[in-house]
């Protein structure tokens, strides 16, 4: 069986529940630490299953700041041109819809916290998302947003920030919240990003997101198994 490529920005933003759940299902994966510049020896994207592009604070369009950020570009066009079935979380999502042609832009407001998203007509047909409700709570993180690529599906909204997910062809996945998070995850981050958060005071409260990651834990983590149960399945895996 072809391995999985996880695609990392950097060291904080690792697949979490992701690894989890391949390592429970023993589906072979390597992880590209892209920020350690690991991208020298990886093959070309249908030598891979599926490849996964995670989160991180980055903009896509740094590339002068982030050299690995041109690679990936690339490597996305190949993987959306030789159809290998593609999840991007986050920046991940960005990533693809910017591969697509579509453009990435700055959100009208930053999403940092545990927020409701509802999917569209499309979304509530769409292959990725069966078993799951119309209306899910997700974590966010994140200042920028993205359009849906031209020929892509729009799957699902939130009201700050429209467009949360999309669909290319038949297995390219955009998601702009964040699956693979665990409560320690989130708790790493608060301490990382405490700039950004302190920005962010009166608006996000770090104490409130670390009590409702703890409520949320169990049935979060069941609602991510169920969303990698339906890629890898279309994936044919």
């Amino acid at each position: 069986m072809k391995p999985v490529l996880i695609l990392q920005h950097i060291d904080i933003e690792g697949p979490g529940t992701l690894e989890d759940f391949l390592k429970k299902n023993h589906i072979p994966y390597l992880i590209a630490s892209l920020f350690q510049s690991a991208s020298s020896g990886l093959k070309e994207p249908q030598d891979y299953s599926s490849i996964v592009s995670l989160g991180g604070p980055m903009n896509v369009y740094e590339e002068e700041r982030y050299h690995f950020l041109r690679w990936e570009d690339d490597f996305l066009k190949k993987a959306l041109k030789k159809g290998v079935p593609l999840l991007g979380v986050c920046l991940g999502a960005q990533l693809i819809a910017k591969a697509a042609g579509a453009q990435v832009k700055k959100a009208p407001t930053k999403e940092i916290g545990w927020y409701e998203i509802s999917l569209t007509e499309e979304g509530s047909k769409d292959p990725l998302f069966q078993g799951l409700p119309r209306q899910l709570i997700v974590f966010q993180w994140h200042g920028d947003t993205f359009d849906v690529p031209k020929e892509g599906k729009w799957l699902a909204q939130s009201p700050l920030c429209p467009h949360q997910a999309f669909r290319y062809g038949d297995s390219a996945y955009a998601l702009q919240f964040h699956l693979e998070v665990t409560q320690a995850m989130i708790a790493q981050w608060i301490e990382a990003y405490k700039g950004e958060l302190e920005s962010l005071k009166g608006t996000v409260d770090p104490e409130e997101m670390l009590w409702e990651s703890a409520a949320c834990a169990q049935a979060y983590n069941e609602q991510a198994e169920r969303f990698y149960r339906n890629f890898f399945h279309l994936a044919g895996m």
